[in-house]
């Protein structure tokens, strides 16, 4: 399929209390229902979904920088709870409501699940998502060469961020490129979503990678904090048949371990589910929001 990249219609930042800056762009109409993306590893708030059909949906899509990433100020050390702390304060700022809704993609899902754990979007969607792989019940389901970096990022996260900050942009675009099945690279290998990508990774890395990815990568490599149990919202998992780089077992443990959450296996995709399903994915999240 050929998917219509589409660049933001807004974009800038915000200033949190404490007077750091978080980077975000937008999509679709300025009155539109506000859902939030966490993107995933290495990407700037650039690289958006649903271009398409946002405006169709009345959906008002804010892509977010975490910190150290993109425009968004450092904050080293930080933790899955101070993310949400910080989409707390910015959808305050931004007028977005108490509880906005929320789409966590790939390694953005853990900290969109820990916005939904602390209460502070209203329903989430799951795209893709990095699953706790530091969880025992992967242990035997992981290559050698990973399972390495994740008893590292559990027994010593320190040296672990140490390894993932030598981390550059190339070296995320030739791992994507080299470890993804063909469904998948014929989506990234489109060229207006190759450039819409490789900017997102170059604008990622601008501050370095221990500013950002190294950061997020210990906490999603690691054992999470995050109290899954506790989440009281709407939760609908996405994953592709053929993706296996994210889930061993397609966020089947996952799904398992959220109150009331529903798993979409999707056939013949892989991971770029996000741009691939971009309708039904924000349709069905739709069916959470707040009747105004």
């Amino acid at each position: 399929m050929t998917l219509h990249v589409i660049d933001p219609v807004r974009i800038g930042t915000e200033q949190l209390p404490g007077g750091r800056l978080l980077g975000w762009a937008e999509w679709g109409p300025e009155d539109g229902v506000p859902v939030l993306l966490s993107p995933g590893a290495a990407t700037s708030r650039h690289l958006g979904f649903g271009g398409e059909v946002v405006d169709g949906l009345g959906v008002r899509l804010i892509s977010l920088d975490r910190p150290g990433l993109g425009a968004s100020s450092p904050r080293p050390g930080r933790t899955f709870g101070d993310f949400a702390d910080d989409i707390r304060a910015f959808a305050a700022l931004r007028g977005l409501g108490r509880r906005p809704l929320m789409v966590g993609n790939s390694q953005g899902a853990p900290f969109a699940l820990a916005c939904a754990a602390a209460g502070v979007v209203g329903a989430l969607a799951v795209v893709s998502g990095a699953d706790e792989i530091a969880a025992p019940c992967f242990a035997d389901a992981l290559p050698d060469d990973l399972r390495g970096l994740v008893g590292l990022a559990v027994s010593d996260p320190a040296a672990a961020e140490q390894v993932f900050a030598g981390f550059t942009a190339q070296a995320m675009w030739d791992m994507v490129m080299s470890g993804s099945p063909e469904c998948d690279l014929a989506v990234y290998r489109q060229p207006a979503f190759a450039a819409a990508y490789r900017r997102a990774l170059d604008e990622a890395f601008a501050q370095g990678a221990a500013a950002g990815y190294a950061r997020d990568t210990v906490l999603a490599m690691g054992r999470w904090d995050i109290e899954l149990s506790d989440i009281d919202v709407p939760v609908d998992l996405w994953y592709g048949e053929k993706d296996t780089g994210h889930s061993p077992d397609h966020g089947a443990g996952l799904a398992s371990r959220i109150p009331g959450a529903v798993r979409h296996l999707v056939p013949d995709a892989g991971g770029s589910v996000l741009w691939t399903h971009a309708e039904p994915v924000l349709s069905t999240l739709l069916k959470h929001a707040p009747v105004s």
